[in-house]
This record gives C-alpha cells, structure tokens and sequence, in this order.
C-alpha cells in the first residue's frame, strides 16, 4: 500500500464518481506521455490503475448499502 493512499469511504458518490474521472483523465495522459517518451517512473501507471479500481470498488459498496 502507498504512503498516501486516500481514505475513499468518507466521500460521497459524486464526488467519487467526480474523482473517478480525474483519475481516468490522469491515467490517460501519463499513458499518452509514456508512449511518446518513456516517462521516468512507469509505476505511476499501475498507481492509477490502482487508484481507479479502489475507486469502482468504494462506488459499488456504496450503491450495494444504499439499495438493501
């Protein structure tokens, strides 16, 4: 786990979903720079990957609480 990895559970979906978003814009760009020239740490990438994905899983158990 990173150092600073964000407590997600405390925001609520649509600033979750606005986050989401960021991130996938994010990952976009770092992919962009990366296939133009190498960036200089390539594990940013699986970061915001990473990121994304705890961000789908927070949405999901959000929506799954809220609908029982």
């Amino acid at each position: 786990m990173s150092k600073n990895k964000e407590n997600f559970k405390d925001l609520s979906l649509e600033e979750l979903k606005e986050k989401v978003a960021e991130e996938k814009q994010r990952l976009f760009r770092l992919q962009y720079s990366h296939a133009v020239s190498p960036i200089e740490n390539p594990m940013t990438i699986k970061e915001a990957r990473k990121t994304i994905a705890r961000l789908l899983t927070t949405i999901q158990q959000k929506t799954k609480s809220t609908s029982i």
